[in-house]
């Protein structure tokens, strides 16, 4: 299962190996030296108008996408189910620090026979004691049996797993268009309920962005059954869109598989027991004590439309060029620990 489903995925081929993220440039070390080399320009430079009257237009008018988030109502944020997570729990770091990830499945029209398996896996406890087996650098890391592949040492799944068609890869088409522009499909967009997808106006299907959680799975027509699991940690592999199911996204906890050592067997594989990564337990939310709330800036409201609009033409302090368009997989969806009323 292992080996050949990374080979199906076309991996390596026409994909950029860029680095860094699209929001800051290379030359600082990382996001967050960038921002507060930002912040603290945009902060000096209002602390000195201030000190002659008024701020300018540009200063009031003109928010960041994080502001508009940050301003946006309570009723414009929309619950997620707990039943709707999985929450993994990783062995802590070198440092004793627990590392949890939380993961929300999918909705419906997308993916729910294998999110179904899912849940039977998760309630059965099957990825207790398994491990994070691939870290390919710019692209994913996938976790699940690591003796997958050997059927004297493979775990046993548990009965009752619904064998998945390809045709399930796709589902009627869906509202929500953005009038963005996509290299990938005729039509994307965010469906009511906070995913983004594409479409060719009679299908559509969830893409691969970045923080997208898929189904490993072997050369067609096997599809998977959603014991293996990957999650992308790198430029968009759009191409995947359509060949293997996507069937959630990581909402906390993203910088415990992106900051993993790489693999250094071919495809990001570990070459050793001892270099991979122990999971602990992986549960469905529901069964977690103390496990916060979460909840998604909901498509449909005018806080959203402005956040769109931003991500689309940067105007705030530091930007002078409006990009005039955003690719799908940088506007994601803002979700956050839910906020007491």
């Amino acid at each position: 299962m292992t080996g050949t489903w990374a080979k199906s995925a076309g991996e390596g081929k026409g994909i950029s190996k860029c680095s860094g993220s699209p929001e800051h440039p290379k030359l600082f070390a990382s996001a967050a030296t960038w921002h507060q080399v930002v912040m603290i320009k945009t902060r000096l430079t209002l602390s000195a108008l201030l000190l002659f009257g008024a701020l300018p237009a540009w200063a009031e008018d003109r928010p960041a996408p994080s502001e508009i988030v940050a301003a946006a109502p309570k009723a414009d944020w929309k619950a997620i189910a707990p039943a709707d997570l999985l929450v993994m729990d990783l062995a802590p770091d070198a440092r004793g620090k627990v590392r949890r990830v939380v993961i929300q499945m999918m909705p419906a029209p997308f993916g729910q026979g294998w999110i179904g398996n899912m849940r039977k896996l998760a309630a059965a406890h099957w990825w207790d004691g398994l491990s994070i087996n691939r870290v390919q650098d710019n692209y994913v890391v996938q976790w699940g049996d690591a003796d997958g592949e050997d059927k004297a040492k493979a775990r046993p799944l548990p009965s009752g797993l619904t064998v998945v068609p390809e045709a399930d890869y796709v589902a009627p088409a869906v509202t929500g268009q953005l009038p963005v522009r996509d290299a990938y499909a005729a039509q994307v967009g965010i469906t009511a309920s906070g995913w983004p997808f594409a479409s060719d106006g009679t299908a559509a299907w969830p893409v691969h962005c970045y923080g997208m959680v898929g189904v490993g799975r072997n050369l067609s027509p096997d599809t998977g059954s959603g014991a293996e699991l990957y999650v992308v940690i790198g430029h968009a592999p759009r191409h995947l869109d359509r060949n293997i199911a996507v069937v959630g996204r990581v909402i906390e906890g993203m910088e415990h598989l992106s900051s993993l050592p790489r693999g250094t067997a071919p495809m990001g594989f570990y070459a050793s027991a001892a270099e991979r990564t122990r999971i602990r337990a992986i549960r469905l939310g529901a069964e977690v004590q103390g496990l916060p709330a979460y909840e998604y800036l909901a498509s449909q409201t005018d806080s959203f439309g402005r956040y769109v609009a931003a991500r689309e033409n940067r105007k705030d302090a530091f930007f002078n060029v409006p990009a005039g368009g955003a690719d799908i997989c940088n506007i994601p969806v803002p979700i956050r620990r839910a906020k007491a009323q």
